[in-house]
Formats: C-alpha cells, structure tokens, sequence
C-alpha cells in the first residue's frame, strides 16, 4: 500500500517547487463531502477542491451523465464539429444569467482563460485599453489575470512585468475601516489621476471576494458600480468563479444586489470537477470579436458539458442554494458562539454556505493572525478536515463544505474547528454557545 509521506517524496521530486500542496494528504477515494486517504484515512471535505464541488464529490447523477456522454465520444473540438450537450448547456446558462438583455456564452477551460476572456471582448467592444479591479481580488494567474489580481504574494511576486492599463481600487470592507463611499471616490481618483474614464474599458469585480477574505460587497456599492460604468460606456464584469453555481444561497451572488452585468465569468463548480469554465454576458458586446477571436482547442469539452448539465439539475432538483443557506446559516451560528469566548476570532462573515472566520490577535483587525490560522490547518487536517485559509494576510478560514453535505457532517467538521482552536490558544473556558448550537443542530 502507498504511503502519504512517500508520494510526497516523489511529488517533491516530479513536480516543480512553484506547485505546492497544502496537505501530504493523497486521496484514494471520495463521495460527496468526505475523503479517504491512501493510507485508509477519512477526511471532512470543507474545502471542496477550492469551491469546485458544490454538489460534491462524484454525486451519482453527475457520474452517470460523464460515464454517458464516454460511451459516445470523449472530444471533438467545439470549433470544428460541435455538438448538441454545449449548445444546450450554452442556453441554459443564458437563461439563469441575471438580467432581462439577451444574453450570449462561450466556453473556455480555466476561470483564468474565462476573465482573460472578458477583457479581449471589453476590449473589442468599447475600443478601450484600461481596466480596473480591486484591491485583494484574486482572477487568476495568467498574465493579464496577474495583472487585475490584487495581491502580490505569492500569485505576481517575481513575474512581471504585467500588462499596462491596469489599476486598483480599494474593496469596501467595513471590518477594516474602508466604507463604500471611500472605494467609490478612489474610483473617481483613478480617473483623476491615472486614466481617464473615456479609455476604461471594463470594471471587474467579485461579489464576495474569494481568495482575498469571501469578504461581501455591499449591495449599494455593487449598484453604484453598475451607474458608473452606464455613466461611461464601461463594461462590468463580475468575476462569479467562485460564488456561482448556488453557494451563496443564489444561483448567483450577483442576484443579492439585483444588478445585471454586462459580463460574467463563471467556472469551479459549473462541472462538478471536470474542468469547463465559461463567459455569458450581454449579446451586443459577446458579438463584438469576430469569428476565430475566441475559443480553444479543449473549450466546452463535451463530457464537462455534460457533467454541467447534471450539476444544474441536481442544483434545482435538490434546491441547494436553500441547501446553501441552512448549511451557511449553521455555520455562522455555531462560530459566532465561539467568537464570544474565543478572542482569537475577529470576525465571522457569509453570505449562504460562503463562509468565512477571520483570526485576529487580542481581538484587533489590524493584528491578524497568520500563524494561528496555518496552525488550525494544520490541527484540523490532524482531526480529520480539510481547511482552507485565505486572505491578504494569510489570516482568514474559508468554509466551502458541499452542498449535498448532510446536517452530521457539517456539524462534525465544526465541532473540530471549535476543539482546535481550543487546543491551539490554550483557551480553558469553555464555549458553551458554539457546543449548545451544535447540540441543537443535531437534535
């Protein structure tokens, strides 16, 4: 039998140092939102491989479609001899697009390959250079994405230069002292002091951030956004990568603020782990570059558009964005009920099952706490479950359980998180508000 430790070694070995993993965890086998290990191990899925997963590992109704669509054909390229499951999915998506403006999709491999996307039909479209992205906003790690990233550690640091035209504005995070109105006239000084708004092509934004901290973007702002592209022909682009497909408790976060982009990207959890990644957006500007202007040798590969097609139907045959919100509305309950004993958690913030606990020291925003939130990683993985953490500073737990995942389950992974975090700041007290929802939840 092959041991953890000695894959890692050969994974060291094989693979350059650039590709890190987080665990020297090798996973044998899953179903739903739990992982065995090579060496027997169960793992609680809380990380969904980065929020790819929202129906959850090989959920039987997304297995049967890719095992279908295999007894077929496996590729044909969707640029030489396309076929029936993208045009329906490409449709479908359409459909679910918020917004009342016909709409228009393409298909690509990566969300990277989706925002990068965005901005060639930005560009084409308005016949504009400039874009504008946000501070701590994650889109990818191919060029252009570097570039409207906006963290440089470790995703730019040592490769740019990046493409020019590029500028960031501060996000709105009320829990670090930067109001709406404070983004929006950083906004208005871009357009003062480095670009003016006549050569901005696109804005583009995430709803929630992801990678930055899942922290939410205030309906208003997001609506103010919306005006100001309309005032100056500006393309809004919202970055759904990591929010779609239900987790938020919407099909998507976008829909809380009842704004219509004129792009979106969408990717992670639209295949149930096959790779498949897409753009929709208004038609009018979708139409913009020219036939043979977009597209790829792997784009809309037809057994992932036929896992999509699953996945939108166990999202709606088993009402998952509910799903979502109890799951996320569990979660918040139970570690707000730690953070009132426990000091070392700052803030606790969701927007459906997009969840995330920010660890701070001595209960001050300002002094976050990346030690502590590698050191629960690592005591949780311990325990059974799989963490992810993010943000600026490396000092933010992001919960991204599936959606399919049952009441026990959920509740099992939090009950680790809790007596980790017990261990881990020697914390003798009790928490008797996080044991007591957790006791309710499962009664």
């Amino acid at each position: 039998m092959a041991k953890n430790q000695d894959l890692q070694n050969r994974r060291d070995a094989a693979f350059a140092r650039g590709l890190g993993n987080q665990l020297p965890v090798y996973i044998e086998h899953a179903r739903n939102a739990e992982m065995w290990d090579v060496e027997g191990r169960r793992f609680i899925d809380f990380g969904s491989g980065i929020a790819v997963l929202n129906t959850g590992h090989l959920h039987p109704k997304v297995q049967s479609a890719v095992a279908k669509q295999l007894e077929a054909f496996s590729h044909t390229c969707l640029m030489v001899t396309p076929y029936a499951c993208a045009v329906e999915l490409a449709e479908k998506l359409n459909r679910l697009a918020p917004g009342p403006t016909p709409k228009k999709a393409i298909f690509v491999t990566t969300g990277a390959e989706a925002v990068e996307n965005t901005i060639k039909i930005a560009r084409a479209h308005t016949g504009r250079p400039g874009v504008i992205a946000f501070g701590g906003g994650f889109h990818g790690r191919t060029f252009m994405a570097m570039a409207l990233t906006g963290k440089v550690a470790p995703y730019k640091a040592g490769f740019g230069p990046f493409p020019g035209e590029v500028f960031h504005a501060p996000f709105p995070i009320a829990y670090h002292g930067v109001s709406v109105q404070d983004s929006l006239d950083a906004l208005e000084h871009i357009f003062k002091y480095d670009i003016e708004p006549a050569r901005v092509a696109a804005i583009i934004i995430e709803p929630v951030m992801g990678e930055g901290g899942f922290y939410i973007a205030p309906p208003e702002f997001l609506q103010a956004l919306r005006k100001l592209c309309d005032q100056h022909g500006i393309v809004l682009v919202i970055d759904e990568i990591q929010t779609g497909f239900g987790r938020t408790g919407k099909m998507f976060a976008i829909e809380y603020a009842g704004v219509e982009p004129d792009l979106m990207t969408m990717a992670k959890s639209l295949a149930g782990g096959f790779p498949l990644a897409a753009v929709v957006g208004k038609a009018q500007i979708m139409d913009a570059p020219g036939p043979g202007g977009l597209g790829g040798t792997y784009a809309g590969s037809p057994i992932a558009c036929a896992a999509a097609l699953a996945v939108l139907e166990v999202i709606e045959e088993e009402t998952l964005c509910k799903r979502a919100e109890q799951i996320g509305s569990l979660m918040v309950s139970t570690l707000r009920a730690a953070q009132a004993k426990l000091p070392a958690i700052g803030e606790v913030r969701g927007l459906g099952a997009m969840v995330a606990m920010e660890l701070v020291k001595n209960g001050d925003p300002h002094q976050p706490d990346a030690d502590l939130t590698k050191a629960l990683t690592k005591r949780a993985a311990e325990k059974g479950l799989v963490l992810l953490s993010c943000g600026l500073y490396g000092n933010v737990i992001r919960f991204l359980a599936p959606l399919t995942a049952p009441d026990e389950i959920v509740r099992e992974g939090l009950g680790i998180v809790v007596e980790s975090l017990r261990e881990l700041t020697g914390f003798k007290g009790g928490t008797e508000g996080a044991d007591k929802t957790l006791r309710s939840a499962a009664g």
